[in-house]
């Protein structure tokens, strides 16, 4: 069969039977920064006018959370072995790494809506309203995508690991596509002075860099975004 993407091969992949020391300690901080990212308008203070008490007492609740979960392996990319080795297999998908999936999907949608919301808004209006809208907007959007992940109807979120060949490229090409453009627009945010021009400047090349990036990752060509394809054994990182 042709298809129109660039793939991988699951029996062409190196197979771990364990993940190493290094490797489960690389993964803690994803989480840590998924989880810590949860309570959106404290984050919003944080970056906004650089935090306080709040953040770090919960910084501290989180890395003491996701610790104690990594070290009973009760955390992606932090298990002792790979979860998933064979590709297609209809295996229940732990609810540790369907919560964990559901609230890294917030980290990314939530804070990315929520961004261009307020970029749009800025330019229409001449005003930024981004303290209103993460106070009024994200906790409704960050219970619609926690109901989605209950239901199952999120990548890598679902009860059975089955579709993990595909559903792998669509949650890292997300993350290549939108961590890119917040931190293009962040470090815009810094070095723009506040004025019309400068907030075209900034919705125009956030919007270039989630298009770019996002239609690099459809065709596979950033990494981890090929769809695996059926084969003898995989690994899902």
């Amino acid at each position: 069969m042709q298809y129109t993407v660039r793939v991988e091969y699951a029996h062409q992949r190196k197979i771990r039977a364990r993940n190493k020391l290094i490797y489960r300690l690389a993964h803690w901080p994803i989480w840590i920064w998924v989880f810590f990212l949860a309570p959106g308008p404290l984050t919003f203070n944080l970056f906004a006018h650089g935090g306080g008490r709040g953040n770090l007492i919960w910084l501290g609740i989180v890395m003491l959370g996701t610790g104690l979960a990594g070290l009973f392996g009760q955390l992606p990319g932090v298990e002792p072995q790979p979860y998933i080795l064979r590709f297609c297999e209809d295996k229940p998908n732990p609810l540790y790494r369907r919560i964990c999936y559901t609230f890294a999907w917030n980290a990314l949608l939530n804070f990315a809506c929520l961004n261009l919301a307020g970029l749009v808004i800025a330019v229409m209006t001449g005003k930024w309203f981004m303290q209103q809208i993460y106070a009024y907007a994200y906790l409704p959007l960050l219970l619609v995508i926690v109901g989605l992940g209950m239901m199952g109807r999120l990548p890598r979120v679902g009860t059975s690991t089955k579709g993990e060949g595909w559903e792998r490229r669509y949650f890292y090409g997300a993350v290549w596509a939108i961590t890119s453009a917040q931190a293009v627009l962040l470090l815009l945010w810094k070095l723009l002075p506040r004025s019309h021009a400068g907030d075209v400047l900034k919705l125009t090349t956030f919007i270039l860099v989630l298009g770019s990036l996002g239609a690099a990752s459809a065709v596979g060509l950033l990494p981890r975004t090929r769809p695996i394809l059926p084969g003898e054994l995989m690994v899902a990182d």
